[in-house]
């Protein structure tokens, strides 16, 4: 007899409509649109489910890192982000009317062959969701808006899933990209240990600022001594939008969010008006914490973004962090959906993703509290997240012995270079598996989800046989082409030589 877990409120009224689907994700953010993405890509069906009844409108996460814009490269996002984004303002700071020094936040790095995005790129997050929705409508996808999850039950052959529409949909796996007070955390009893980064309250908010404003498009001012607490204002591109946020020394101030208080805000801490604030198109107060579920993974269940992980803004870790849970989750639910890899492989999602949620939150929250002391606390190459990788998960496999300090390992990303009239981010882009043999013969292939690629030599690489992931990550390396039969079995992938 099947048992069924049944979590949260099963109940209906009247005719229950049933749907199939492979996946069902929940929620529309930076996460569930990622995820939809890179499943529609692979062929996996997806069910995208948004209980409001349109994207999040507000900057919030407003950063884009580095290894971010690669991902995005990868699904074919990328050049509707850097159409819409600008590099990242200088600082400058004020006491009153006062102009002071300037500095850069986020530190200048020029791209190179091995990494060709190397600034963090402003863009507000509801223009982010906005490329990446109309990315996923362009692979057929879509969002189904108005649609809340309400309850949902698993046995070891599915979930089924009930929504605010009357609809129950039963699914391989359901994912939770519901943000940091994620419903199905809470329903299926998944705990989240943390921690308050800082006490004091925040408020961010979207404004329009009139062009007689005292603050320029060229410059994200504060005001670090402000009357009160700390203001920024941080001109998003686009338009003649800033983004506010202002901190509150009264640990225990009630934060008023409405447009009348936003103005009057201004108005105290600074030398504008508040009839220089021609809208105010989006606000909310917050709370900075650091906090990460128990556990990724129930079942047929998975967390994933801010459901998963919760960061303090410093830093700008958290939007990214979840755009590449999502990729990294992708991936492996196509190969056990569509290539008959074993269910087990899903389990190396929480193996991989969270140490680096772990180590990603040790660095928002030592970057917020370094920037409560100095205002101006410089941004470095660990906020890129371009030296995260996997050398300890259990899907890396490194045969190659002898190897240097320093040299590229299985597990780490692999780096861009020139191949052909290209690089090898045009050979890497896609759903498949690529063998990259440098300085040694490529073996033959027989699976069409593998491509194969071959340089004379390429120092980054050194010498030897590199699979690189779906995700752009060295899984397995070696001198020759022993042991990768077994490996590529792990993902459904046929190692086979030509006529074998």
């Amino acid at each position: 007899m099947e048992t069924i877990k049944t979590v949260g409120s099963m109940g209906s009224v009247g005719t229950v409509r049933s749907l199939e689907t492979d996946v069902v994700i929940v929620g529309a953010g930076p996460t569930g649109l990622v995820l939809a993405i890179d499943l529609a890509r692979r062929g996996v069906r997806a069910l995208l489910v948004e209980k409001a009844d349109r994207l999040f409108p507000g900057s919030r996460g407003k950063g884009i890192q580095p290894r971010s814009q690669e991902v995005l490269d990868d699904l074919g996002a990328l050049p509707g982000i850097l159409a819409a984004g600008s590099p990242y303002p200088r600082m400058r700071a004020w006491e009153g009317a006062e102009r002071q020094g300037e500095w850069d936040m986020m530190a200048r790095s020029e791209p190179t062959e091995q990494v060709p995005y190397a600034a963090i790129l402003l863009i507000p997050q509801s223009r982010t969701q906005e490329v990446l929705y109309a990315r996923l409508r362009e692979l057929g996808g879509d969002v189904r808006f108005g649609a809340a999850l309400t309850g949902f039950r698993q046995s070891e052959e599915a979930v089924e899933a009930n929504l605010s529409t009357g609809e129950t949909v039963r699914a391989s796996y359901l994912v939770a990209a519901d943000g940091g007070r994620s419903t199905v955390r809470k329903q299926i009893g998944i705990g989240m240990t943390g921690e308050t980064v800082d006490p004091r309250p925040m408020l961010v908010a979207d404004v329009r600022l009139s062009s007689d404003a005292i603050v320029d498009r060229d410059n994200w001012h504060v005001w670090p001594n402000a009357p009160g607490g700390a203001v920024a204002l941080c001109p998003l591109p686009g338009g003649d939008q800033f983004q506010l946020i202002a901190t509150f020394e009264d640990e225990t101030a009630a934060v008023d969010a409405a447009p009348r208080a936003v103005r009057e805000l201004l108005a105290a801490r600074t030398p504008l008006a508040a009839a220089h604030v021609v809208e105010v198109l989006w606000a909310s107060d917050f709370r900075a914490r650091a906090a990460m579920a128990d556990r990724f993974r129930d079942g047929r269940v998975l967390l994933a973004g801010d459901a998963a992980h919760v960061h303090s803004p410093a830093g700008g870790q958290g939007l990214n962090t979840s755009i590449q849970d999502a990729y990294n989750l992708g991936w492996k639910l196509g190969r056990v959906l569509r290539h008959g890899a074993p269910a087990a492989l899903l389990d190396s999602y929480e193996a991989e993703r969270l140490p680096v949620a772990a180590d990603v939150l040790g660095i928002s929250t030592r970057l917020h509290r370094a920037s409560s002391e100095s205002a101006d606390t410089q941004r470095g190459e660990e906020v890129q997240q371009l030296g995260l990788g996997y050398r300890d998960s259990p899907l890396t496999v490194e045969t190659r012995t002898g190897l240097a300090d320093g040299a590229l390992r299985a597990g780490d990303r692999a780096p861009d270079g020139p191949y052909g009239a290209g690089r090898l981010f045009d050979v890497f882009r896609g759903p498949h598996f690529t063998l990259l043999a440098v300085g040694v013969p490529l073996p033959p292939l027989a699976d069409g989800t593998v491509r194969t690629a071959r340089l004379a030599a390429y120092e980054p690489y050194g010498t030897g046989l590199f699979l690189i992931r779906p995700d752009g990550y060295v899984g397995w390396a070696g001198a020759g082409a022993d042991g990768l039969a077994t490996y590529l079995a792990t993902f459904g992938a046929a190692h086979l030589p030509v006529g074998g």
